[in-house]
C-alpha cells in the first residue's frame, strides 16, 4: 500500500504517466471499492487541483453520490440526466468543454465550467461514474479521457466487493 504520493510536474500526460503506477500500487492492495474510490478522488484532486472530482454509484434507478473531493455535490442523478446520467445511459466517456452549453446540465456549482465523466463498467454495465469538474472552460481533452479511463479500469475488479452487479 502506498503511503506517499509523488506529485509530478511537466505536461499533463507526464503527470498522468507518473500517477498511473502509483494508483495501481495503491488500489492493488485494497479490495474495498469505496476506499479505492476515496483514494483515487484524493489523488486526482491533489495532483491536478481539479475543482471537483468524485464518483457516483449506480443504486437502483439513480446515480448516488460516492466518495469525492471538493465542494458539496448533488446527491442523486437520474439516468439520462445531466452529464453523469448521460454518460451512464450511453456507457461512454463524455467530455464537455462548456457545461452551460450542455443540454440539461445539472449545476451542482455555478463555478464549474467544464466536465468529463468516465463510466466504470463491469460485464458491459455501468456500475459507477467518475465525474471531474473544472472551473475553467475547455479544460479536458483526449489525454484526460484516455488516462482517466485507465484509472477507472483499475477499480473494475473491486466492483463485487461492494455488492454492485453489472
Amino acid at each position: 500500500m502506498a503511503e506517499e504520493l509523488y506529485i509530478a510536474t511537466g505536461s499533463k500526460e507526464e503527470q498522468y504517466r507518473s500517477l498511473l503506477p502509483q494508483l495501481e500500487a495503491l488500489v492493488s492492495g485494497e479490495t474495498d471499492l469505496i476506499a479505492n474510490m476515496a483514494n483515487v478522488s484524493a489523488v486526482l484532486k491533489t495532483q491536478f487541483d481539479f475543482f471537483w472530482v468524485g464518483f457516483y454509484i449506480v443504486r437502483d434507478a439513480s446515480l448516488v453520490l460516492g466518495p469525492f473531493q471538493g465542494p458539496l455535490a448533488c446527491t442523486r442523478i437520474a439516468k439520462g440526466k445531466g452529464v453523469c446520467g448521460t454518460a451512464w445511459e450511453r456507457k461512454e466517456i463524455i467530455t464537455v468543454p462548456d457545461v452551460d452549453a450542455f443540454p440539461g446540465h445539472i449545476a451542482c456549482s455555478s463555478l464549474s465550467k467544464s466536465e468529463i465523466v468516465v463510466p466504470l463498467l463491469k460485464e458491459g454495465q455501468v456500475v459507477a461514474v467518475l465525474d471531474v469538474d473544472s472551473e475553467y472552460l475547455n479544460h479536458f481533452d483526449e489525454i484526460d479521457a484516455a488516462y482517466l479511463a485507465q484509472i477507472v479500469g483499475l477499480l473494475s475488479s473491486e466492483v463485487t466487493t461492494l455488492g454492485l452487479r453489472a
